[in-house]
């Protein structure tokens, strides 16, 4: 059974940043891995994803984040990265990291096997 944790989340002011760390286990290094988040009262959404070939160069984002956010995986540390700035009130929901076995860090919710139980953020604005 692979497990995701989350960690991470906060209250901060509007254009603040945080990082978000996801510690998986299992084999990492063959994972795709996706962060999506849950806002109050919408859906779950796609907020970035990362490939588990070419060290992670692959990288897909939503476009409400785009230019804000950045993925990043290491590997060594079964870890992956979402590197929030300019963060906006909008930005605020509950985050969940995601496992896909050698996925390309898909947009696609269903891609992924595994989840874990999220991280909340919280941007005052």
């Amino acid at each position: 059974q692979v497990q995701l944790v989350e960690s991470g989340g906060g209250l901060v002011q509007a254009g603040g940043s945080l990082r978000l760390s996801c510690s998986a286990s299992g084999p990492f290094n063959t994972y795709g891995m996706g962060w999506f988040r849950r806002a109050p009262g919408k859906e779950r959404e796609f907020v970035a994803g990362i490939s588990w070939i070419d060290n992670g160069t692959t990288k897909n984002y939503a476009d409400s984040v785009k230019g804000r956010c950045s993925i990043s995986r290491d590997n060594a540390k079964n870890t992956v990265y979402l590197q929030m700035d300019s963060l906006k009130p909008e930005d605020t929901a509950m985050y969940y990291c995601a496992a896909d076995p050698y996925g390309p860090g898909s947009e696609r919710e269903a891609s992924y096997d595994y989840w874990g139980q999220g991280t909340q953020v919280t941007v005052r604005g």
